[in-house]
């Protein structure tokens, strides 16, 4: 069918309004699952320190006869521990020009990037948290570095590379990868009850192993509920002989590395907990920065562990 002639359609006319939805639509990730489960505490100098102590060892011998001497034991002095705090930030120009103009899904330009870089600085936080870096003192040319989880695990891994001191100070090697099973995550669980007795809440996983560990079947069976044309194939709570723990996946934590936690060993220590500043102008924009100072306390980690050096695909 021809259109009639002379028809004036919109190829023709000019002035038509553009039809820009008043929305923006963001999908990118900003869950930052262990820092919101982690305790907060205050930092207050660049160098936060803590300490670590244990009981003696249990004695079948503990045995005296009646009016002996009491002779005093060994006493084992504290461990002191230490993490520096790391300098964020996120900063923005916005030039008065854009201010001054009327933008689709959002009022003032300033207000809508502090929103989307205070989201942004939280996921930075998790990601040094779950880092394989160790802590720097760092100098007037190099910024201060956080040691991250793995760096302080050292007692409770089922592995193939080198684990690091236990002090934060050097970073774990890492091995040749192989898959992960069941039966490494029983190693940790089990080492961890032995050497601590606590028991562990959480497993931070990547995408990959989170798909692996949704297959573990301990000790029950599975059912395929046909009448409600359901199939359940993930294992989000795991029950173990010592207590039961839940998977978290993360989009942070190295893909190779699963980490076993008691998240209440972990801590946030804010020096500057995060804030907003409005910069000097030098010119035709508004200048902004949002900037944080904190550090990752591991309380003991003797109550945390891991499954290192796994496949990611």
């Amino acid at each position: 069918m021809a259109q009639p002639a002379n028809t004036f359609d919109t190829y023709d006319s000019v002035g038509i309004r553009e039809d820009l939805f008043d929305k923006i639509y963001n999908v990118d990730p900003d869950e930052t699952p262990f820092l919101s489960k982690m305790g907060k505490v205050k930092a207050k100098q660049t160098n936060h320190e803590w300490q670590t102590d244990g009981l003696d060892a249990p004695s079948a011998t503990n045995i005296h006869i009646e009016g002996d001497d009491t002779i005093a034991g060994e006493v084992t002095a504290t461990t002191g521990l230490s993490n520096y705090t790391q300098i964020f930030k996120k900063a923005v120009t916005i030039p008065g020009t854009l201010e001054s103009t009327t933008r689709a899904g959002r009022g003032r330009e300033q207000a809508y990037q502090k929103l989307l870089k205070g989201k942004a600085l939280k996921t930075d936080f998790e990601m040094s948290i779950f880092a394989n870096n160790a802590k720097a003192v760092g100098n007037g040319s190099t910024g201060r570095e956080l040691a991250g989880v793995p760096t302080w695990l050292t007692s409770n891994l089922d592995d193939i590379g080198s684990a690091p001191n236990g002090t934060g100070g050097n970073t774990r090697g890492d091995g040749t990868q192989r898959a992960f099973t069941e039966g490494q995550l029983k190693t940790v669980l089990a080492s961890i009850w032995d050497s601590s007795g606590r028991k562990p809440d959480c497993v931070f996983l990547g995408s990959f192993n989170k798909q692996i560990a949704s297959t573990f079947t301990g000790s029950s069976t599975r059912f395929d509920k046909g009448e409600t044309k359901t199939l359940t194939a993930v294992v989000d709570v795991y029950e173990y002989d010592f207590g039961s723990i839940r998977f978290e996946p993360s989009r942070h934590v190295r893909s190779r590395d699963v980490i076993v936690v008691t998240t209440d060993m972990w801590a946030w220590a804010d020096l500057r907990p995060m804030f907003e500043e409005a910069l000097a102008k030098t010119g035709d924009a508004e200048k902004f920065h949002i900037v944080a100072e904190s550090t990752l306390v591991c309380r003991n980690e003797l109550a945390s562990g891991g499954v290192f050096d796994l496949t990611t695909s």
